[in-house]
Order: C-alpha cells, then sequence, then structure tokens
C-alpha cells in the first residue's frame, strides 16, 4: 500500500515538473498560461493534501492502537468492567468513544480510500463489534446488581376472607360473611399510581451513557435486545411468586373451585400491582434511557410487557367463559371493577398503533366479564327454582337456601353501583373505540332500577320455593313455622342492610305482615284444639272433666314432645311466640283447673299452671324433650 502510495506521489511530482517546463516556453497564449497556472496550483494543493492525509493517517493509527490496547486489556479482565468501579466502566466508555471517532473520521476520508484506510476502518470495526458485545454484558450486569426487588407492600398481600360459595350446591352463606369488603374495595385504598426506581437511581446515568454510545455507533437494535429480555425476564419472575405463570384455558377451566377462587384473588393483586405501579415505573426508566431516540422507547416498553400482560389478560380470559354458576359472581365482580378501575393507567400505558392491540385485550376481557357476571346475576333465579327438595327441612328452622340467596345479597350489595351499571348497559367508548367503564352511579337516584326490580323478582322466586318446601311438612303447624322462619329472616337482613332501598318499606311491611300470620296460624292450627279440650265445660259432670284433664294432657304431652324439637333461630322470635302461647293458655287453663278442683281432688290434675307456663318456654329450641309426669296419688 505505501508503494502504492509513492507511486502517486511520483506522478504527482512528475506532472508538476511537466507543467513547470510548459510555462517556462514563450510562445503560449494568454490563455493557455492561465490554464497551466490553474493546474499548478491544483497539483500543489494535491501534494499538500495527500501530505496531510499521511500525516493524519499516522496520527488515527497511533490513537487506534492506544485505544485497541486499553479495550482489549479490560476485554482480557474475566470480571466485568462494572464490578471493578464506576470509574473503570468509564474509562472504558471513553476509549469505545475513540474507536467510535476514528471510525468517523475514517468515514469522513476522501470517497476513494486506499489500502490502509481499509485496513484501519476494518480495524476500527473489529474492535468497536467486540465492544458492543461486552457492553451489552455489562448492562445486564449492572440491571441484575442494581434491580431493586418490587417492594414488599407490592409483593407480599393478604388473601380477602371474602365467602366461597359451594360450586355444586346451594348452600349456607355464614351470616357474618357479608361484613366483609371485596377485594377491589381494599385495593382502592391503596395509593394511586406510584412510580418506582426498579433500579437503583445512581446506576441510571451509567447505563444511560452506555446507551447513548450504542445508539451512536448504531447498536440500539443490541441494546434494546438486552434490554427488553431482562426486564421481560423481571416481570415473568415477578408472576411466578404467584403462580401465575401461563395457563391454558383449558387448565384454568379444569381448576377445583377452591383453587380457582384463590387463584383469583391472586390475580387481581398481581393485576393491580403490575398495572397501577409496576409498569408505569419501567415505563418512566424506558424513557429516561431511551427517550432521545423516537419510537425506540415506546417500542421496548412494548415488547418488554406484552408477554406478562397477555398472560395475565388470559387468564381472566378462561374465567370469563367459565360456568356460569353463582358462586364464581363475586370473583368476576372482583375483576370486572379492577380493571375497569385500571382503565385510564392502560390507556396511557399502551397507545398508540404499537400497543392498541395489548389495550383491545384489555378491553375485551373488560366486557366479558362484564357480559358473564352480568349473566350469572340474571340467572339466580334459575338456580333457586331448581334447587328441589324431597323430604321436608328438619325442625323448621331457616333454610339454607335461604341464607344462601339473602346472604348472596348481602354480598351483593358490596357491588351495587358496578351491578346497576351492567344491568343498565350504559356503556361509552374510549377514543379508540372499544368499550370504557368509568362512570360510577348514585344509589340514590331514580328508583325503582333493574337491578332492584330483579332482586325483588328473586326473592319472590325464593319465597315460591319455600311455600313448595314447606308443603313436604305432614303438619300443618309446622309448615307455618318454617314460612314464619324463613320470611323474618328475610325482612330482618334486608331491613338492616345496604340493600334495603332496593325493597323500600312497602316490601317490609308487606313480609312483616306475612310472618306474623304465619305465626298466628301456627297458633291457631296447634292450640285452638287443645284448647277446646278445657273450654265449654260449665254443665260437664265429673267423668267428662276427668276425661278432659286426661285428653289435656295427653295432648300437650304430644305437642310438647314434637315442638321442643322444632327450631326458631331468631331468640327474640322466640321469646315471643313462646309468652304469646303461654298467656293464651295459661289464661284459658287457670279457670279450668278452678272449675276441676271444686268438682275433683287434685290427683286428676296432673300439671299446674306455673307448670305450663315452665314447659311452653322450653318450645323451638330444637332438642326433642319428653314430659315423664306422673300423676298426683
Amino acid at each position: 500500500m505505501d508503494d502504492d502510495r509513492t507511486a502517486e506521489q511520483h506522478v504527482i511530482a512528475a506532472a508538476h515538473h511537466l507543467v513547470k517546463a510548459l510555462q517556462a516556453r514563450t510562445s503560449l497564449s494568454n490563455e493557455v498560461r492561465r490554464t497551466l497556472a490553474d493546474l499548478d496550483i491544483h497539483l500543489a494543493a494535491m501534494t499538500e493534501a495527500k501530505e496531510d492525509e499521511t500525516t493524519s493517517l499516522r496520527e488515527i493509527e497511533g490513537r487506534l492502537k492506544s485505544a485497541q490496547a486499553k479495550i482489549m486489556t479490560l476485554q482480557s479482565n474475566c470480571l466485568k468492567t462494572w464490578d471493578a468501579g464506576p470509574s473503570e466502566l468509564q474509562d472504558y466508555l471513553q476509549n469505545v468513544e475513540e474507536i467510535r471517532t476514528i471510525i468517523v473520521s475514517l468515514e469522513s476520508m476522501m470517497p476513494n480510500k486506499n489500502r490502509k484506510q481499509n485496513r484501519l476502518a476494518n480495524q476500527a470495526h473489529s474492535v468497536l463489534q467486540i465492544a458492543m458485545v461486552r457492553l451489552q454484558e455489562e448492562v445486564i450486569n449492572i440491571l441484575a446488581q442494581s434491580k431493586k426487588c418490587f417492594g414488599h407492600e407490592y409483593v407480599s398481600f393478604h388473601s380477602c376472607e371474602d365467602i366461597v360459595v359451594d360450586e355444586e350446591s346451594m348452600v349456607s352463606i355464614e351470616d357474618d360473611s357479608a361484613k366483609g369488603t371485596s377485594c377491589v374495595e381494599s385495593s382502592r385504598a391503596e395509593s394511586e399510581e406510584c412510580i418506582m426506581d426498579l433500579v437503583h437511581p445512581g446506576v441510571v446515568p451509567h447505563i444511560k451513557s452506555i446507551a447513548d454510545l450504542m445508539y451512536a455507533s448504531h447498536y440500539i437494535q443490541e441494546f434494546c435486545q438486552v434490554f427488553i429480555r431482562f426486564w421481560k425476564d423481571a416481570l415473568h419472575e415477578y408472576l411466578r411468586l404467584f403462580c401465575m405463570q401461563q395457563m391454558s384455558i383449558e387448565d384454568v377451566l379444569r381448576m377445583e373451585w377452591t383453587c380457582l377462587n384463590c387463584r383469583i384473588k391472586k390475580w387481581c393483586k398481581v393485576t393491580k400491582n403490575v398495572i397501577a405501579f409496576y409498569l408505569p415505573s419501567e415505563k418512566n426508566l424506558f424513557n429516561q434511557l431511551l427517550g432521545e431516540f423516537g419510537s425506540v422507547s415506546s417500542t421496548c416498553f412494548i415488547e418488554a410487557s406484552k408477554d406478562a400482560m397477555l398472560c395475565l389478560l388470559n387468564f381472566g380470559q378462561a374465567v370469563a367463559i367459565g360456568p356460569l354458576r353463582p358462586e364464581r359472581l363475586f370473583c368476576l365482580l372482583d375483576m370486572y371493577d379492577l380493571l375497569r378501575d385500571l382503565c385510564q393507567e392502560v390507556d396511557a400505558l399502551f397507545y398508540g398503533n404499537q400497543g392498541n392491540f395489548i389495550k383491545m385485550e384489555y378491553y375485551e376481557l373488560l366486557k366479558n366479564l362484564g357480559d358473564s357476571a352480568k349473566a350469572i346475576f340474571l340467572g339466580l333465579g334459575n338456580h333457586i327454582a331448581s334447587s328441589t327438595s324431597t323430604t321436608p327441612f328438619q325442625g323448621g328452622g331457616v333454610h339454607p337456601l335461604t341464607k344462601y340467596v339473602i346472604n348472596y345479597f348481602m354480598l351483593l350489595s358490596e357491588y351495587y353501583d358496578t351491578l346497576r351499571f351492567l344491568l343498565e348497559d350504559k356503556v361509552v367508548e374510549n377514543s379508540g373505540g372499544v368499550v370504557d367503564a368509568l362512570v360510577r352511579l348514585d344509589i340514590s337516584s331514580e328508583f325503582p332500577c333493574p337491578l332492584a326490580l330483579h332482586l325483588q323478582s328473586v326473592a319472590s322466586m325464593l319465597e315460591s320455593n319455600l311455600e313448595h318446601k314447606s308443603n313436604l311438612y305432614k303438619d300443618d303447624s309446622l309448615k307455618h313455622i318454617f314460612l314464619m322462619n324463613n320470611i323474618h329472616y328475610m325482612v330482618q337482613k334486608i331491613k338492616n342492610s345496604k340493600i334495603r332501598t332496593c325493597f323500600g318499606d312497602e316490601w317490609i311491611k308487606e313480609h312483616i305482615v306475612k310472618y306474623v300470620q304465619h305465626e298466628k296460624s301456627y297458633e291457631r292450627i296447634t292450640w285452638i284444639p287443645i284448647l277446646s279440650l278445657i273450654t265449654g265445660y260449665e254443665k260437664s259432670g265429673k267423668a267428662v272433666l276427668k276425661e278432659r284433664c286426661r285428653n289435656f294432657s295427653i295432648a300437650f304431652e304430644d305437642v310438647y314432645k314434637n315442638q321442643t324439637g322444632w327450631t326458631i333461630p331468631d331468640v327474640e322470635l322466640r321469646d315471643d311466640l313462646n309468652i304469646s302461647t303461654a298467656l293464651k293458655v295459661v289464661h284459658a287453663y287457670r279457670p279450668f283447673v278452678g272449675q276441676v278442683k271444686k268438682s275433683l281432688s287434685d290427683k286428676h290434675i296432673k300439671y299446674t299452671e306455673d307448670d305450663l307456663e315452665k314447659y311452653l318456654l322450653d318450645f323451638f329450641q330444637g332438642s326433642a324433650k319428653s314430659l315423664n309426669h306422673h300423676w298426683r296419688r
């Protein structure tokens, strides 16, 4: 290559000598003389440029050797440059920047490169490529060492204590279960969107220096690859903490309800944390490092977050298309409320064409959850109607179906706004043309609303079902005790709950009248025949009085044996009925005993007034008893 350069210089020198010789001639015209003068100036400039270029290439070659030596020395070290300290990394970056500057200088020289220029350029590119690979490793190393845990307040959580309803049958919900709040209500108490430091703030400038250098060196794609992979893995690691890794729809549909219910609660918490806290923080970090490079930041963010988002959304879709069973309603409403509350965050995270597909999946899930929840709620009456029995409910107490439905209502009151929203089909569209649901409805607005009408309809179906169940009792008295118990339970629970406004005072008054009527019917059917044995005795002889005493005692003992085994769970209701009955029975028994004592001896009176009053208080305790009282001698 040096021979070529020498030959080139000789040609220029010969041409310059020839021009000088021609200029010495006196016969040349002025025009020719001007041309030769211009050529002479040009050849002199070429000679000077070649000399400068030679000098420049020597300088570049020296700089290249120096920077390459330093880079390769650090390259051969088994430790990462960052491990030796930030200053060592900056020194490494300065030498890499020197290589990049050398490449720019070589490319800016004359377009017709000679062999030396090409050799130096190839050598510089080779060193730069090695350095870029090393910087990719450095990025991962820095991130791994400086990544902060997704704080304990976001990682750990206490599962909600919501009721887990049996999925196979209509079973009882414990009375105190309705006191709990939903997962979403508890999450709403948390702070709003929070930007956290996903890495220690002190390392951000160093990572940005690497990003800037790799961008300037046309290796930004390689930087993005490792950066995306790191944060994608970090997000999946967080999902794995809660067993929320990718599951097929079939896996979700096959899960036992208890297990699925737990997974859904975890999903709610994880989804809240990821969308409201983790992804905004991640996007902020991407913008800090890559925001100056146009769409690179948003593209990288979408790539880093899309798999985890789709994993969460796919789980939600699997739940949404699951069986429309009543026990699933509260989880679906929790999920729906959560996504509805996070709509603004999702719109801010995934805007534009690149993120639109995630946003569309998100709003599609929101719609499907709402549709499934609505279908379950509207189908609640069918589940009540399908709850049939062939044997009467022992003791005539509050039937498990009644507890199930009414306590179901109590839990539904926590979702009043959401259910009303779904039933009234108040749907709006956001700027992307997808379903948005951010409107909270006023619980005190126009009445009756579809929600109130449906709840009243379900309550009516429950009453009808209870009426059918009451017909299974052979004893008409027990039938009325059963209906009294169940209607009283409905009234008391609804009267003292948030859903009272759905039923209204008129409904409550009507149903108070209903259970009071059943109470009176019980008293009439049970006690009028018995009390008839001790009334209308004024003109009876001794034999008739003896027979009446015996028949009354037998009848009372039979009722006592049966009705002590019946149950009235509400203490106040039980005491009121027992006292009312005692007053009627003792009031009729007192004059009868007085008349008997006038005609017969005390041995014919098996029970005193105090005995009856005491025994009547044993009724409806749910434990059958017998009277073993011997006749007085």
